[in-house]
C-alpha cells in the first residue's frame, strides 16, 4: 500500500475527533480504534490482494478520504454494538459532510462501506478484548492493592490512550491490546502521581499481570 497517500497521525486524530463531536461513550470510541487500528487496516493488503477486494471502488485505490471514511463505520458499527439507542447514519454522515474534503459520500455509501467493512474483518466484530476494557480491569486490580492507585486519574489514562494510537511508531503496542493497557496505566502512573508517593513498584506489577 505504499501508493497510499495519508498520514496515520492524521487519520487517527481524525477518527478521534470525529468521537468527540459525536459525543460517544469511551467504550465506544476505543472498541472503534480497535476494530479499525488493531485489525481492519493491518487486514487491508490481505484483503485487496485478494479476489475480494478487486473491483471495489471503496478499495482501488484506497485514498485517505475513504480511510476517513472507514473510520467513522468503525466508530458506526461500535456505536451498534454498545449503545442502547446507537447514533444514526444520518449523523455521522452529516458529518462526514463537514470534515471529510477530498470527497462527498451519500448514505448508500455507508451502507456499502459498511459491509465492506465487515467484510475485511470476516464479519468477526467481538470487542471483548480490547486495550480499554483491559485498562479499566488493571487500574481495578491497582486500586486493590495499592491506597495511591486511587491517585491515578484515568482521564490521563485515556489522553495518553489517545496520543499513542496517533503514534504509528507504536503500532506493535496496540496490535496488542495487553501491552497497551499495561503501558497506558505504567504511564499515567508516573505523570499524575506525585513522585513522593512513589511507595508502589507499579512496573514489575504491570510486567507481572500484563508482560510487555
Amino acid at each position: 500500500m505504499a501508493a497510499i497517500e495519508w498520514s496515520w497521525s492524521r487519520l487517527m486524530e481524525f477518527m478521534i475527533q470525529s468521537a468527540h463531536q459525536l459525543e460517544v461513550s469511551p467504550i465506544v470510541k476505543y472498541s472503534a480504534l480497535s476494530l479499525f487500528a488493531d485489525r481492519f487496516f493491518p487486514s487491508l493488503t490481505r484483503y485487496t490482494v485478494g479476489s475480494n477486494g478487486k473491483g471495489n471502488w471503496l478499495l482501488q485505490p484506497i485514498r485517505e478520504s475513504n480511510l476517513q471514511l472507514f473510520a467513522l463505520i468503525a466508530l458506526w458499527i461500535s456505536s451498534k454494538i454498545h449503545d442502547s439507542r446507537p447514533v444514526s447514519v444520518k449523523s455521522f454522515k452529516s458529518l462526514g459532510d463537514k470534515i471529510i474534503k477530498d470527497e462527498h459520500f451519500t448514505t448508500r455509501d455507508f451502507l456499502e462501506a459498511e459491509i465492506v467493512f465487515m467484510q475485511v474483518l470476516d464479519f468477526e466484530i467481538g470487542t471483548s478484548n480490547i486495550a480499554f476494557l483491559l485498562l479499566e480491569e488493571l487500574l481495578l486490580q491497582f486500586k486493590g492493592v495499592a491506597k495511591v492507585g486511587e491517585l491515578l486519574r484515568f482521564e490521563a489514562c485515556m489522553d495518553i490512550m489517545d496520543l499513542l494510537y496517533e503514534k504509528e511508531e507504536t503500532s506493535t503496542l496496540y496490535r496488542s491490546p495487553r501491552s497497551l493497557a499495561a503501558s497506558t496505566l505504567i504511564a499515567s502512573y508516573l505523570i499524575t502521581v506525585p513522585k513522593q508517593r512513589w511507595e508502589f513498584p507499579i512496573l514489575p506489577w504491570g510486567k507481572y499481570f500484563f508482560p510487555l
